[in-house]
């Protein structure tokens, strides 16, 4: 399971690096790739599974509230883009898409920080 906590913080990380670097490109990739493969189930349901492993490992690790919490809300996520209808979907995608880049840059440092609590959670670091 620790393996899984592992690629679940490589993923915050390289997320939050790159929206630390160039967050108007990544956000515009991000953008092009939702245009061109709009299936959001996939995403929704790989978010619930990790959000699920945070959320069963959550009682082994340090910061175990954070942890708990972050799962939840992944679920959440997951569940809300999974189960809502197209139009509120585009509408919170359209909105979450249209931030300034100092926004981004801000949930990219929430998480690459996130990724480092849970690497050291997991007594990797």
């Amino acid at each position: 399971m620790s393996y899984l906590l592992l690629a679940i913080a490589g993923l915050w990380m390289a997320d939050g690096l790159a929206l630390l670097v160039a967050p108007l490109q990544t956000v515009a990739l991000v953008r092009q790739a939702l245009s061109a493969s709009p299936s959001h189930a996939t995403w929704s349901g790989v978010t619930i599974a990790a959000g699920l492993v945070l959320l069963l490992q959550a009682s082994e690790l340090t910061y175990q509230g954070l942890w708990m919490v972050a799962g939840l809300a992944m679920i959440v996520k997951g569940g809300f883009f999974l189960l809502s209808d197209d139009d509120t979907r585009h509408a919170v995608l359209t909105w979450s898409l249209s931030r300034d880049a100092v926004d981004y840059r801000f949930l990219g440092l929430g998480l690459c920080t996130l990724s480092l609590l849970l690497i050291h959670a997991s007594g990797w670091l």
